[in-house]
């Protein structure tokens, strides 16, 4: 069996629109998983699957508040986002470096070409 990374799980979580949308919602406050539903135009059980991805992944929790047992607060976890933001440094670092030495070997290309 596969050992799949955070990275991945991030990815794969992230895929779908509807969750990247609920990321964007939580981004700016914890909401109950009723208002984002609302705000998503999302039936409860809908919202019910994408919560599971989410909070299976890692990127969100969940927590209760004191008042009423039954109410449920979703929130971001950050490290998925670090872990997620670290490995596409990585990235952007190798092509920078790939796109500078292309250029490079085209600005001697036309200099030799131009003598």
């Amino acid at each position: 069996m596969a050992v799949v990374s955070p990275v991945q799980r991030t990815l794969t979580a992230l895929a779908d629109g509807t969750r990247r949308s609920v990321i964007d919602l939580l981004s700016s406050e914890p909401l109950r998983a009723s208002e984002i539903a609302a705000a998503l135009s999302l039936t409860p059980q809908a919202m019910s699957r994408h919560l599971r991805v989410l909070r299976r992944s890692g990127l969100i929790y969940e927590e209760g508040i004191e008042e009423d047992a039954r109410v449920r607060i979703y929130r971001l976890r950050p490290e998925p986002f670090r872990e997620l933001r670290h490995w596409l440094d990585g990235v952007e670092s190798f092509w920078v470096s790939e796109l500078t030495a292309f250029r490079d070997h085209v600005e001697k290309r036309m200099e030799r070409d131009t003598k």
